[in-house]
């Protein structure tokens, strides 16, 4: 909705109509190696079995997110900001559009060993497509979850292409144990995949470039294999040995009301984790500036967000969207969000 399409009487509160956050709704994935958590933990009421992803905030054209709420509720999010692209902020990282793509992840078997290309080889050899950069936030693992993350050592690319092709790549792959709450950066190049039984949210660049390197002989509903894209993963992939991956030191910041933490910055988007825990009449401030828009993930909890004139009831699993420069609201509840901005 523009200037044009409004009466003279509301044209004073467009402006602030226009800057309200608003609900997402995601479009989901029906991947082979994925559960039931997404549709009985995070109230995902989608009709595909099994529900792997849900892609919550995306403008790529593989997974479209919907507005659920305000005036741009039925619209995809990829309309809304092509109508308000002062939606994204001035932020270089939004140039060229919305950077980041945001999903949750169930997987109740192994994904796919794979790696992602760098910026620089996807646009030369994917028709100018971004590489993919990505951070895992681990929502939940059962007691022996495993990741995939790099190589134990050095290794000769026509050795993994061999082991690749006869199933025993498995003895070249660093396993890492996860649990919750852990987080991992994952650049482009490393040989990596999510373990079953590891349930996790994921920001990362706007992209679906994912080069399958061994996907354990496994076929889909169609009785078909899956493509594998060996050639293409050995160019990327980071054939050195890879130091095992830590932790990052983690500060919470406390104020009254919430505790907030740094997970990640880089030069693709930025990751906060925020606590919210309010009494009856307290009250928490959050907007977006007029650098860049957030997105909240709600992973666990409930609440409201409130602002004049309007409020949004928020639950499990839910994802919003504050433009640039977005009005002020206050939150009111018991949640735990990952806050994400480009």
């Amino acid at each position: 909705m523009t200037n044009r399409n409004m009466n003279s009487n509301a044209e004073e509160y467009l402006p602030d109509r226009l800057r309200q956050p608003f609900l997402l709704r995601p479009e989901g994935k029906d991947y082979l190696w994925g559960g039931r958590r997404l549709r009985d933990d995070f109230a995902k009421n989608m009709d595909m079995e099994p529900l792997a992803e849900t892609w919550e905030c995306s403008t790529h054209p593989a997974g479209l997110s919907m507005a659920a709420t305000g005036i741009f509720a039925g619209m995809s999010l990829a309309e809304v900001l092509r109508r308000h692209p002062e939606f994204l902020g001035t932020h270089p990282a939004a140039e060229n559009g919305l950077p980041i793509l945001i999903k949750l992840i169930d997987a109740r078997e192994d994904l796919s060993v794979q790696v992602h290309p760098d910026d620089e080889y996807a646009r030369r050899y994917e028709d100018g497509q971004p590489g993919k950069t990505e951070l895992w936030y681990v929502m939940d693992a059962s007691k022996d979850a495993r990741i995939i993350y790099g190589l134990h050592q050095d290794t000769e690319k026509s050795i993994l292409q061999r082991a690749a092709l006869d199933g025993t790549i498995g003895k070249y792959l660093q396993k890492v144990p996860v649990k919750r709450d852990d987080v991992f950066y994952v650049e482009p190049g490393t040989i990596h995949a999510i373990g079953a039984g590891v349930l996790i949210a994921e920001v990362q660049e706007n992209s679906d470039l994912t080069y399958r390197l061994y996907d354990y002989g496994r076929v889909d509903k169609h009785g078909k294999m899956r493509k594998l894209h060996i050639d293409k993963a050995l160019d990327v992939a980071d054939l050195a040995g890879s130091a095992r991956p830590r932790q990052p030191v983690r500060v919470l910041q406390y104020r009254p009301g919430i505790a907030e933490e740094l997970l990640c910055r880089c030069k693709y988007f930025e990751v906060c984790r925020m606590l919210v825990n309010t009494e009856r009449r307290q009250k928490v401030y959050f907007r977006a500036d007029s650098i860049s828009f957030r997105v909240l993930l709600c992973m666990n909890g409930c609440g409201v967000i409130r602002w004049e004139n309007g409020s949004l009831n928020i639950y499990k699993g839910d994802c919003v969207f504050f433009p640039a420069d977005s009005v002020r609201v206050s939150f009111h509840g018991q949640m735990q969000m990952l806050c994400v901005r480009g």
